[in-house]
């Protein structure tokens, strides 16, 4: 599968997030074209050292998995940026980069949003969110009314919604991002909370 790539640093998009964007750059008003014109979506890999750090150039400095972006919305400027909102899909690895337009371009292999399920899996996932949860609202006591309304009930995007609450670093993202299931992601994302928001047994 070949797709567009719109990079950023310290930002991880996650399965089943919303989440808008600001396209000021000529590269990627290009990108935003072609995605419009063709429905298709887009990558989003994390740029993992900025330049002023780091002296490769921007393809050695990407993750190797990402999550496809879909358009939602499209709201055009008058000075030709654009502000959109767009929504995270499957994660994929990069298997080869293509540097021949003005953007980055990348062959990619798809990965499965989670496990199969069974019975048992359900319930570990089921568990795993539970505590999630319960945990994210230890850490955050004063936001408990709006996270009960907005958590979402399925496991998968809970992890995604828990990820843009935590008090996480662009490295510890990534990380919970390339877990190779859901009950891994959920686990590392359980383990990434503070002590002091952390579920007392």
């Amino acid at each position: 599968m070949l797709i567009p790539l719109f990079p950023l640093p310290n930002f991880v998009l996650f399965p089943g997030q919303v989440v808008p964007l600001y396209i000021f750059e000529q590269r990627y008003r290009t990108l935003l074209s072609r995605v419009q014109q063709s429905g298709e979506a887009f990558g989003m890999p994390q740029i993992l050292t900025p330049s002023t750090e780091d002296s490769r150039p921007l393809q050695a400095r990407l993750s190797a998995i990402g999550t496809l972006a879909h358009l939602r919305e499209i709201a055009p400027h008058e000075d030709g940026t654009s502000s959109i909102t767009v929504t995270g899909g499957e994660r994929f690895e990069i298997v080869q980069l293509i540097d021949d337009q003005d953007y980055l371009m990348a062959e990619v292999r798809l990965l499965p949003l989670t496990e199969e399920l069974g019975e048992s899996t359900a319930t570990i996932h089921t568990a795993l969110a539970s505590r999630l949860l319960s945990d994210l609202l230890r850490l955050r006591p004063e936001d408990q009314a709006a996270i009960r309304e907005h958590a979402p009930s399925e496991p998968l995007l809970l992890a995604s919604f828990a990820s843009a609450l935590l008090p996480l670093s662009g490295e510890e993202r990534q990380q919970a991002l390339e877990a190779p299931t859901l009950s891994e992601r959920l686990e590392t994302l359980v383990g990434f909370v503070p002590s002091d928001g952390r579920q007392l047994n």
